[in-house]
């Protein structure tokens, strides 16, 4: 009769659990080396003065019909310096820009018809990377940040309209100040010039009168 003893033996070697991974200390460096690497969102220059959620939609000209843009956050950023405000939002999930534009003096966001949670505006937008006329619809969770949108957007154009008064003010000063400068410049070197005329037209009188002298021994 054949022995089952290897066959036996071969089946315990099996169920055998396996022993621990033996530590060696030895060390392994890592194929590459990543290195920290600052992003830059193109607001760092900015401070938000509104941040919401909501849901943007633009106009289709060609389909006639309203095509969704993104659900993200919208925000209003004032620049530190220029105190430019714009408009940005970006979708919640990839951060894609969905509206990026300024808001000038002569913009306004009126609510949607039939809608209190919504409301439109016209925008010359550059989200895509290229200036295009667009109309805007945004959609809020509650009629409360609607309405705060909405007074938000009317503030800033309007401080945007104070801005640009300001900017003229002080360009139409600067402007008179330097024309009053050049026509100082101006008195200034006909003053200097003056004297030296006088005294060449003085000369040139003397030397025509010396030569309409009469000769005596004639």
């Amino acid at each position: 009769m054949a022995s089952t003893e290897p066959e036996h033996q071969h089946r315990e070697d099996e169920e055998a659990p396996a022993g621990d991974d033996e530590d060696t200390g030895a060390q392994v460096a890592p194929i590459v080396k990543l290195e920290e690497v600052a992003v830059s969102t193109g607001e760092e220059d900015e401070d938000a003065i509104l941040d919401l959620k909501s849901k943007l939609y633009r106009f289709d000209k060609d389909g006639n019909q309203w095509k969704e843009r993104g659900a993200g956050t919208v925000k209003f950023l004032k620049h530190k310096v220029s105190g430019k405000v714009r408009l940005v939002m970006r979708q919640s999930k990839t951060l894609k820009i969905c509206a990026n534009h300024l808001v000038l003096p002569t913009m306004s966001a009126q609510e949607h018809a039939g809608n209190e949670k919504s409301c439109v505006w016209h925008a010359t937008d550059f989200a895509d990377g290229e200036l295009k006329d667009e109309l805007f619809c945004i959609r809020f969770a509650s009629i409360e940040n609607c309405k705060t949108f909405m007074e938000m957007f009317q503030e800033v154009a309007e401080s945007q309209k104070s801005n640009k008064e300001n900017k003229d003010a002080t360009a139409a000063a600067d402007a008179l100040d330097k024309l009053s400068v050049e026509e100082k410049k101006t008195e200034e070197k006909a003053v200097e010039e003056s004297p030296t005329a006088a005294k060449e037209e003085e000369t040139k009188t003397c030397e025509d009168k010396k030569e309409e002298k009469p000769d005596p021994s004639t």
